[in-house]
């Protein structure tokens, strides 16, 4: 090992990302487990996931916070991550009232979503702002390490941020524009370093800024290392260098046989026709997990659809997935499947915000949340016909976005066409239908499903994702039944309509069959994520070819 450094654990969501890539870089990981073990550290990494409010919370009851100001003070090296980042402000608008370090003399504020959605999303840039009198930094010889901030991006999951501005020039050490919000996205001051981004979640160009910070001098505290703004000129050039984002999709199931396989469907069947009526089987899902990686996916995304069928508490082989992938990949990590309250079979009752809790401590970034995302909407309407408050706190979507932030939980939406003659022939959100019905119909609503498609419910999609919305959710995965597996393009119609009515991210899913289609869907619909499955698995086309397609379309792609 070249050396070890502190992790300050609060009971965050996904560290183990972080440990993995600390791993990886040749250093061990020593868990910070009492206030002392601060105070005796060498080199801390501060890294939160979730809300401003559960982390400051965690660290005074936990008797963290004087130590780790004291730490700080000391001139050891300190790096926070995201919230790690935050915590060290006055303050944040996430949770008014709840106090943070205080180092940084600036208040966490939240995005405003004016055309822009909220979370901030996926990948952007971050352009330096500082000089180090004229000589190279020990951070900003890596970030940015073989471009610059036109062609680097790192991976950002945020609603709130430090906007700039020219009173926190001794702490701005990086700035990134989303929308036309300008924001500090990474801050230096004598030992501390901090970003906004998740560098164990931001490939090969994030390993470089953490190798940096693990490869840093002991102590970091002569004068000479306070860093210098650059020329004022510098910040207006500032651009959103946000990206679209394309993701890989792995839908897991156990076969015949009771080996864990990648699988597809065709409107969500996924057994072969042809061959013994057996699961099709596309591969081993690690293995799958790292050739997108390393063929540049912005993400990836497990489906367990045989989750329903037993306790994913038990389901230890999705948990082996997720331990064994973050060890060697370094992109957001969603599982999906099985996301609700259960009771095992000894009567011992599992809350949601506890199922979540497994998969993140296993390495996952985010939960997808399906079936029990449309029983909550259900329960909401019911509430709120009856005149009664309709947010109780108690779905697994308000519990888990408490927790671990709106970021963390995306609703997979599973819908298919009921066609109408006339709008006026159901009390549910209708659109003209590109595909006509069976009669000749040219409307139709969608139906929400659950159960993996096989049951459906008295809901529409509208519906259910403007409410998930208002229960917390950050993020809306956007299938369609009817497209899944047919090669024919994405539902435009319905993912048009999704994107107008949420702020939150929407990623198009389900129907890419080529290049064009991926074209289409975000020149048409602005999502600002696709994602397929088949068409990758199978190697028709690979994910550079689509990457090298829209970056020719003039569209903002991490390469």
């Amino acid at each position: 090992m070249k050396g070890s450094v502190h992790l300050l654990d609060y009971g965050a969501g996904n560290v183990l990302s972080l440990v993995n890539a600390v791993k990886r870089l040749g250093y061990d990981v020593i868990y910070v487990k009492s206030p002392n073990d601060l105070l005796n550290a060498k080199r801390l990494l501060f890294p939160g996931v979730g809300a401003f409010g559960a982390a400051m919370q965690s660290l005074r009851e936990k008797g963290y916070t004087e130590p780790l100001k004291q730490y700080i003070k000391s001139g050891r090296p300190f790096m926070g991550i995201c919230v790690g980042l935050q915590s060290l402000c006055e303050g944040s608008d996430e949770d008014d009232g709840v106090e943070g370090l205080g180092l940084i003399p600036v208040k966490v504020k939240k995005f405003t979503n004016s055309g822009k959605s909220v979370p901030h999303m996926g990948w952007n840039s971050a352009t330096i702002v500082q000089s180090n009198d004229g000589t190279e930094s020990y951070i900003s010889s890596k970030l940015n390490h073989d471009g610059g901030p036109e062609t680097i991006r790192y991976y950002f999951v945020h609603s709130y941020a430090v906007p700039y501005s020219e009173a926190l020039k001794d702490w701005a050490f990086s700035l990134t524009k989303y929308g036309d919000e300008l924001f500090i996205s990474s801050v230096r001051k004598e030992n501390v370093f901090a970003t906004q981004f998740h560098p164990e979640k931001s490939g090969f160009a994030g390993l470089q800024v953490l190798e940096t910070f693990l490869s840093a001098p002991e102590i970091i505290s002569d004068s000479s290392k306070i860093p210098l703004i650059l020329a004022p000129s510098i910040v207006p050039t500032i651009r959103n260098g946000f990206t679209r984002r394309i993701i890989a999709c792995l839908d897991v199931r156990t076969n015949d046989s009771g080996d864990l396989v990648v699988t597809k469907g065709d409107q969500y069947d996924v057994r072969e026709r042809l061959d013994g009526n057996n699961v099709r089987n596309l591969g081993k899902p690690v293995d799958l997990a790292q050739r997108y990686f390393e063929e540049g996916a912005d993400e990836i995304t497990f489906l367990n659809i045989t989750s329903f069928r037993d306790s994913p508490v038990r389901d230890q082989p999705m948990l082996e997935v997720l331990r064994l992938s973050s060890e060697s990949i370094f992109v957001p990590l969603t599982i999906g499947g099985g996301i609700r309250d259960i009771v095992e079979p000894d009567g011992t009752k599992v809350t949601a915000l506890d199922v979540a809790g497994q998969y993140f401590r296993s390495g996952a970034d985010k939960v997808s949340i399906g079936s029990d995302a449309v029983f909550a909407v259900e329960d909401y309407l019911r509430r709120k016909d009856a005149g009664e408050n309709p947010l109780t706190g108690t779905t697994a979507i308000e519990q888990i976005a408490k927790v671990y932030g709106s970021q963390a939980v995306v609703i997979s939406v599973d819908p298919r066409r009921v066609f109408v003659s006339s709008p006026s022939d159901t009390k549910h959100h209708v659109l003209e239908s590109l595909v006509p019905g069976p009669n000749g119909e040219k409307y139709c609503w969608y139906q929400c499903t659950v159960k993996g498609g096989r049951e459906g419910r008295d809901i529409d999609v509208r519906q259910l994702v403007v409410i998930c919305e208002a229960l917390g959710a950050g993020e809306i995965l956007l299938n369609c039944m009817d497209r899944d597996g047919s090669n024919s393009g994405y539902e435009i119609t319905l993912v048009s309509d999704v994107k107008d009515a949420v702020s939150i991210p929407v990623i198009a899913s389900s129907g890419a069959g080529k290049l064009e289609h991926f074209a289409e869907v975000f020149e048409s619909c602005n999502v600002e994520a696709a994602l397929a499955a088949g068409i990758f698995h199978r190697r028709e086309i690979p994910i550079k070819s689509v990457k090298d397609f829209l970056r020719e379309k003039g569209m903002e792609i991490r390469s």
